[in-house]
């Protein structure tokens, strides 16, 4: 499937290819407060693939509806890998979907948690993957959300079409 074409819009990429695969998506945000499931639902027929989302701004939500364990969020703390990754794993499972996503970090304007402003963490994951990264953007508030949604629509690419050259392979 050539995707080039929908280059500079990452959300009608991952719809055609979600809708191709008979694949289903949601997403857990904190620090994009629900831009990432914005993103996706601007896409015409994006009801066919995209379940929903939390946005779990909130430690209290990450842990009672997402199921983050609370050792983790204690630990490594809300801005982590590894609460990006239980968050994308989470609303998963929650959702029933193929796929989840998510979002943790520090949009600014004040540091948080002793992390500095712009650290965002990304997590995607599937059955069978599991991707986290971490990322360093810049800018106002509105400006690091709107760049860590829009990688987190990359990423969703790159995962998904890690899998289909994998299965390819086989």
């Amino acid at each position: 499937m050539d995707i080039s074409k929908d280059a500079d819009k990452p959300e009608m990429a991952i719809g055609k290819i979600l809708l191709a695969d008979n694949m289903s998506i949601a997403s857990a945000e904190s620090c994009t407060g629900g831009l990432i499931c914005s993103m996706l639902t601007d896409v015409p027929g994006s009801s066919s693939y995209v379940a929903g989302g939390v946005i779990s701004y909130s430690n209290k939500i990450k842990h009672d509806v997402l199921g983050v364990p609370q050792d983790i969020l204690d630990t490594s703390g809300a801005v982590s890998e590894e609460t990006a990754l239980a968050m994308s794993n989470g609303v998963r499972k929650l959702m029933k979907t193929d796929i989840g996503v998510s979002s943790t970090g520090v949009a600014g304007p004040s540091p948080s948690e002793g992390k500095p402003v712009g650290l965002i963490y990304l997590s995607v994951s599937t059955a069978n993957r599991n991707v986290v990264r971490r990322y360093m953007f810049s800018g106002s508030r509105t400006d690091i959300k709107h760049q860590a949604a829009q990688m987190a629509i990359r990423l969703v690419i790159e995962t998904v079409g890690r899998r289909e050259n994998d299965e390819n392979k086989e």
